[in-house]
């Protein structure tokens, strides 16, 4: 009988049982010496024994306004020294972190706020196109006249406190640099104390997912949901204290903030931010200065700095490993990673905010095929399935939608009981909504997503396959496949391509590529070159975008199902 596509991570190491405060006074204090966290933007670098006193401040300073325990705190920022200080203090002080996407615009920060029921907001004063603080005293402009702490405003009624980081004093504000004065013995004990009473279970950090459909979700995230993933992530790339590991991924994100800052914290590694938000320069410069031994990314961070024109010259030989996720990878652009970066320890990781967000990632010592295919085995302790669309678990090899359990899965959306209904079952499974593989080994291949999939004429079509066999065109840089309505089949495969520099290619060029290579109904039969892809700032590509936009521009409508 063909064994069931269920798998369990099972692991002799223990989930660590502490709350994230608990555990990061514990790391400071074994590792007192050692660089904790560099922010090259900024000029910052500090020791573990230095971060403590800065982080203890902080949440001294918090607790001094009033803030309780379990109270929500926004933060709106981008790369920063203050991110990485807001999210530890909030820890410490048993508040929950909200991350504010540093893409959003007024509407999106409004519902944020409200949603997640914010009484404080520490923001940057500005990022790129982005004025926080004219936006903030749009929304609110009561700000102006009210004594700093003591917000009332109409259309942010829970809001009162709002901090703002640098220099300049803002009316209605209060100074991230003020909360951070040397607190007294008595305020150091009350912070103590607070620690004791808070479990791991507790709420810790409210992310809102992408809103692709409807509004964005508030995925309720625990203590022990993300240290003990920070921790596993860590574990499958073997950091070490020695490790210092190039962080340009936002913060705001699972990526920046659990993989990356908490993935240190638990090795006693250094966290080091190369800029504000990613910039394919700035990140080889402080691989190089820096002696990075990792770098985390999207496959389209590892692209910008392979094809940067100086790439050459930096020498980035200290490098050994570090993690590609939140979007599939190539396989042509794994291979130049570990020939060309050095990487030959490099992961592939899967997962999503919900899950906090690793649930599985492959080994530095994996075959090359395996970590170029796949994204690895389950992680420890937690549970996947594949089933099919009744909820039956499919047999070893057949795609059905991964469902995973354990100690990752969130709490449930943020007072949203019908959507956390939804999204997981009574069994305590997460329903991904994403397509997957697992072979009799236990490694998994994502094939898409169920709403990604293309039914063209009843056969079931999965645009990653396609775009593996695409990529493998010199000419191409990178291209995503997406399904259009199409009267005859239901759907047609349209392709988006973005063509090497110095290189030319034809659309006839490409169904000639694929010509005899791949079935008939799997060549697209629209095909676009494009400068680039509409992406989330996370460096997701939004694939219902690009299938708007064809829809628009073939002036094609939803094919019917009756």
């Amino acid at each position: 009988m063909t064994a069931a596509s269920y798998v369990h991570g099972a692991s002799d190491k223990p989930l660590i049982g502490q709350t994230i405060g608990r555990f990061f006074d514990e790391a400071c204090g074994r590792h007192a010496g050692r660089e904790a966290l560099v922010v090259a933007h900024q000029g910052v670098r500090l020791t573990y024994a230095e971060l403590r006193c800065r982080v203890d401040a902080l949440a001294c300073g918090l607790i001094r306004l009033g803030l309780e325990a379990g109270s929500r705190i926004g933060i709106w920022s981008q790369n920063k020294l203050e991110w990485a200080l807001t999210q530890y203090a909030t820890a410490k002080a048993g508040l929950v972190l909200v991350n504010i996407n540093p893409a959003y615009r007024l509407a999106e920060l409004e519902y944020a706020l409200n949603k997640s029921g914010c009484q404080a907001l520490v923001l940057s004063p500005a990022f790129k196109s982005s004025d926080y603080l004219g936006m903030m005293r749009t929304l609110a402009p009561e700000l102006a006249h009210c004594e700093p702490g003591k917000l009332s405003s109409r259309k942010l009624p829970q809001l009162e406190i709002v901090i703002c980081m640098g220099q300049e004093r803002s009316p209605g504000m209060l100074s991230f640099d003020d909360l951070l004065r040397t607190p007294g013995h008595d305020e150091l004990s009350a912070l103590e104390l607070r620690g004791e009473e808070l479990q791991f279970d507790d709420p810790i950090n409210i992310q809102f997912t992408s809103g692709t459909t409807g509004a964005p979700k508030g995925a309720t995230l625990t203590h022990h949901n993300i240290l003990n993933n920070g921790y596993f992530v860590g574990e499958a790339i073997r950091l070490t204290e020695d490790d210092r590991v190039c962080i340009p991924v936002p913060l705001y994100h699972c990526f920046g903030m659990v993989m990356g800052n908490l993935g240190c914290l638990t090795h006693g590694s250094t966290a080091i931010y190369p800029s504000e938000a990613f910039e394919p320069l700035a990140a080889l410069e402080t691989l190089a200065s820096e002696r990075c031994t990792a770098m985390y990314g999207v496959p389209t961070m590892f692209i910008a700095a392979l094809q940067h024109p100086e790439f050459e010259r930096f020498d980035l030989a200290s490098l050994r490993t570090g993690i590609m996720a939140g979007s599939p990878c190539p396989i042509e652009v794994m291979k130049q990673v570990i020939g060309k970066m050095n990487m030959q320890q490099v992961t592939i990781a899967y997962g999503m905010t919900e899950t906090s967000p690793v649930s599985f990632q492959s080994g530095t010592d994996d075959p090359l095929d395996r970590r170029v295919s796949t994204v690895g085995r389950v992680q420890p302790h937690c549970e996947v399935k594949i089933v099919d669309g009744e909820g039956h678990i499919v047999p070893r090899g057949e795609p059905g939608e991964l469902c995973t359990r354990g100690y990752s899965v969130m709490l449930g959306y943020w007072e949203d009981e019908a959507r956390t209904r939804e999204a997981i079952d009574a069994a305590g499974w997460m329903h991904t909504g994403d397509l997957a593989t697992i072979d009799d080994e236990g490694y998994c291949k994502i094939v898409g997503r169920i709403k990604d999939m293309v039914i063209r004429g009843g056969e079931n079509l999965y645009p990653r396959e396609i775009e593996e066999f695409i990529y493998r065109h010199p000419a191409v840089l990178d291209v995503q496949v997406v399904g259009v309505p199409d009267d005859r089949y239901g759907e047609e495969l349209c392709a988006w391509i973005i063509v090497r520099e110095g290189q030319t290619l034809g659309e006839q060029d490409v169904r000639d590529f694929c010509k005899g290579q791949i079935a008939h109904y799997k060549v697209p039969r629209y095909i676009r070159f494009v400068e680039s892809f509409p992406m989330t700032v996370t460096g997701k590509i939004q694939k219902f975008q690009i299938r708007e936009q064809m829809k628009r521009e073939l002036g094609l409508a939803e094919a019917s199902t009756a």
